[in-house]
């Protein structure tokens, strides 16, 4: 399995406000993002902010896909954290969210950054994050995170109790079976439009069948890969230019190979979708749009 990543406590959480009186507030070009297309936070903003067209509004800096320095952060966004918190004692980790006015860091959390994306930059895009809609995206998120990633990483434990592996391949399967019937009947996760509840699930995909996958036997490979509709919406959504011009598959494999712990099984021969066909299918580059106006409510 793989290494826990170094960011998953995150240390600045600072939100992007509606106006000048929120402090951080949406103001072209002020801030950039700081990204690792390899590491599936960025990856999750980095489609989101394509989707939205923000190129003109915020730029980013793109991060080699393995960190370089030492305790498994980036050496380019060391000056950012010391100047952020005085000999900062983490790795300075990716994604981050820095204001060019202070020359500091304004967030490090994905879902803060997510969400301050969609509400205060949201450019003439899609609305990705609804009012009325927080739960439901929520609640994929949840299914992502603790159905999919969490039970694929305890059923690809080579030393792990059988009965364990078991149990949490069931719960992979069964949360498989839930989104399978969801994405059948409709576009997108949660009905005719994009929300962040795809971009969520688009990656946690992609980490699927790129890494947890190797760690995983066959006949479990063979199974996850018996959802037909979902691995259809997983191709069809990398065929979009905000989803697979972002796809870093040397680099995933590189940052996973780099901080994995476990040993290859039978299901790494088994592909599910061929990402790089998927995402050669890109045929046009998403044209940014202006700060569409800032909404009232958090």
């Amino acid at each position: 399995m793989s290494a826990p990543s170094p960011t998953a406590v995150p240390s600045f959480r600072s939100r992007i406000g509606c106006d000048a009186r929120s402090g951080y507030y949406a103001a072209p070009r002020r801030y950039r993002l700081h990204l690792s297309l390899s590491c599936p936070r960025c990856l999750r903003i980095a489609v989101t902010h394509s989707l939205l067209g923000l190129d003109d509004v915020l730029p980013v800096t793109l991060l080699p896909a393995v960190p370089d320095a030492p305790d498994g952060g980036h050496l380019e966004l060391r000056p950012l954290y010391e100047a952020s918190s005085h000999q900062h004692p983490g790795p300075a980790a990716a994604p981050v969210l820095s204001d060019a006015w202070t020359g500091t860091i304004v967030s490090t959390h994905a879902p803060d950054i997510l969400r301050d994306l969609a509400r205060r930059f949201g450019g003439h895009g899609p609305d990705l994050f609804p009012y009325g809609a927080e739960e439901a995206v929520e609640n994929i998120g949840r299914l992502c995170d603790q159905g999919i990633t969490a039970a694929a990483q305890r059923a690809g434990q080579p030393d792990g109790d059988s009965t364990a592996r078991d149990t949490a391949l069931t719960t992979l399967l069964h949360t498989l079976d839930t989104l399978e019937r969801q994405v059948a009947s409709q576009e997108y996760v949660l009905g005719g439009e994009p929300t962040l509840a795809d971009v969520e699930l688009w990656v946690t995909l992609v980490q699927l069948d790129t890494v947890h996958r190797h760690h995983l036997d066959a006949a479990a490979v063979t199974h996850v890969t018996d959802h037909p509709q979902l691995w259809a919406y997983a191709r069809r959504l990398a065929a979009h230019p905000a989803f697979g011009a972002h796809l870093d598959l040397d680099g995933i494999a590189r940052r996973h190979h780099a901080h994995c712990r476990g040993e290859e099984a039978a299901g790494a021969a088994v592909q599910i979708v061929d990402w790089a066909a998927s995402a050669r299918e890109v045929s046009r580059p998403v044209s940014p749009t202006p700060t569409r106006a800032c909404r009232s409510r958090s």
